[in-house]
């Protein structure tokens, strides 16, 4: 196998995975009843989609992108290291993130909206994103510090990995509280108060695991 054949594989199963989730998603809404049938009056579940402009569809497109790296992200320090802690967390990054992206792809579908817009990222926040060396959004990786964790190995690959995703989580835990406060749907709503929650937990597991490696954040 070419090697670049062996850094496209990671990419490839992160896809798959988003894919199934939200094809499943997607067909589970299908089935389900109508979201303005009777049975679901006084439910607190908004029967009409969000708009385009809103908090809910803005945090689901963006959060989704933001995911989209952190899976990378550990997708790469996976393979640059034998460390069982740093793996486990990368697993748990992996399939939490991809399932919640997956998710959040499937609520764009349900709602009419599309995946990926001309709007600058984080507008629905007041504040507007510029990206910058490939970083879309604030805590994002820039292309720079991706090019230099896919060429750390051992303990500076898990030094890296674990201080780019603890800035990477800090700015998703802000993204996720802003739309647990300001989101109409119950959906986002308990997604973004959840993943705040996961977050600000590894952020500080992430820091333990730094002192552990004699690194500071």
């Amino acid at each position: 196998m070419t090697s670049s054949a062996r850094a496209s594989r990671p990419l490839v199963w992160a896809g798959a995975v988003v894919f199934v989730v939200a094809v499943g998603l997607v067909l589970l809404m299908v089935v389900r009843p109508s979201a303005a049938s009777p049975s679901d009056a006084g439910s607190g579940t908004s029967s009409a989609a969000p708009a385009e402009a809103s908090a809910d569809v803005g945090f689901a497109r963006d959060m989704s992108v933001h995911h989209q790296q952190a899976v990378e992200m550990a997708f790469i320090v996976r393979d640059r290291t034998e460390d069982e802690d740093v793996r486990r967390l990368a697993y748990d990054i992996i399939n939490t993130q991809a399932n919640q992206r997956g998710m959040m792809l499937g609520w764009l579908e349900s709602w009419g909206r599309p995946k990926s817009s001309d709007r600058p990222p984080m507008e629905w926040m007041g504040h507007p994103a510029a990206p910058d060396d490939g970083s879309l959004m604030p805590g994002m990786a820039t292309d720079t510090q991706l090019d230099r964790l896919r060429s750390a190995e051992g303990r500076d690959a898990e030094v890296l990995f674990l201080r780019l995703m603890t800035v990477h989580h800090r700015a998703g835990a802000d993204m996720a509280q802003a739309a647990a406060a300001s989101a109409d749907t119950d959906e986002i709503r308990g997604l973004a108060a959840g993943m705040a929650r996961a977050q600000e937990s590894e952020i500080s597991l992430m820091a333990d695991m730094l002192e552990a490696r004699g690194a500071k954040p």
